[in-house]
């Protein structure tokens, strides 16, 4: 009984990796990582509002907001002409929260 017990685990514990390494690769891009960022801190924000703070090509960054919104990790709520993003899982912030905070040798 116990081994199916330390197999059961193990398979948890490889999801779990295996969504956080979905999640890294997702974001894994300055502009990506930079727009995670924003949303943190402003929990809805368009297209252009993003850009604007990001200082980045609209065309650019609706290219990685539909990506990123497409694998799971943002919403997108239509508010008259704009559309709003946000995020979606609380899990983004925690990991580039934790790598923000790791010492890594750097």
């Amino acid at each position: 009984m116990e081994s199916k017990t330390k197999t059961l685990l193990n398979e948890q514990e490889a999801e779990k990796l295996e969504r956080i390494a979905f999640i890294l690769k997702t974001v894994a891009h300055p502009l990506r990582l930079g727009i995670v960022h924003l949303l943190e801190q402003y929990p809805r924000l368009s297209v252009s509002e993003i850009c604007e703070m990001l200082g980045s090509e609209q065309s650019l960054t609706s290219h990685h907001l539909q990506n990123m919104r497409l694998k799971g990790l943002l919403s997108v709520k239509r508010d008259g002409r704009s559309m709003l993003y946000s995020l979606k899982e609380r899990d983004v912030s925690l990991i580039i929260e934790c790598l923000e905070n790791c010492q890594c040798n750097m």
